[in-house]
């Protein structure tokens, strides 16, 4: 079929791209990519960026940004949980943050043991959480999340509305997600 005349099912101003991002290198991925036992550490719990996983933020960020991808980006959707929502608003915030502006930071300083300065909401997309794009749920801590009301005080612009409650109810200690339970999920 020939789509250069102009007919398409689908025209173009009719249609979203989607960018998939994984999260960046967390706490969990050092010692578990050595030893899988390592992902049942409960030090692990909601795991965080390393400094790596910040350096390789900040390489996304500066590549969505020189490339224009920024300005064409109507909505992010995330995962609830702290590597995540760090790698996130740390690609897709805004920039220089101050506490004298009217606008919420998306992060606020050293969330997750950062180190990183609070990041800013102004000039950034809209940012969801949503919790059917986690990755395999039960068992290791580090895929448990904390509870929405500690998202909202280190994430205060992001929009947690739609995850079902406060609690994370959709982890359970004793029962990993088969890939049959993940792939029926997504």
């Amino acid at each position: 079929m020939d789509y250069s005349a102009g007919s398409s099912l689908f025209p173009l101003h009719r249609c979203k791209t989607i960018h998939l991002v994984r999260h960046a290198q967390g706490i969990h991925n050092v010692e578990g990519d050595k030893n899988y036992k390592a992902y049942m550490n409960p030090d692990y719990f909601d795991a965080h960026l390393t400094p790596l996983g910040w350096q390789q933020v900040d390489n996304l960020r500066k590549h969505v940004r020189d490339s224009g991808l920024i300005n064409t980006i109507d909505l992010v959707i995330a995962s609830p949980l702290m590597r995540t929502l760090q790698t996130t608003v740390g690609v897709f915030g805004g920039e220089g943050y101050t506490d004298k502006t009217d606008v919420l930071p998306l992060m606020v300083a050293n969330a997750g043991n950062s180190y990183r300065a609070a990041i800013s909401s102004l000039n950034s997309p809209p940012i969801v959480t949503v919790e059917l794009c986690r990755e395999h749920l039960g068992v290791h801590p580090c895929d448990r999340r904390r509870s929405v009301s500690e998202y909202q005080f280190l994430f205060p612009a992001v929009d947690f509305s739609l995850l079902d409650s406060d609690e994370d109810t959709w982890w359970k200690a004793n029962v990993r997600e088969t890939k049959e339970e993940l792939a029926a999920r997504w």
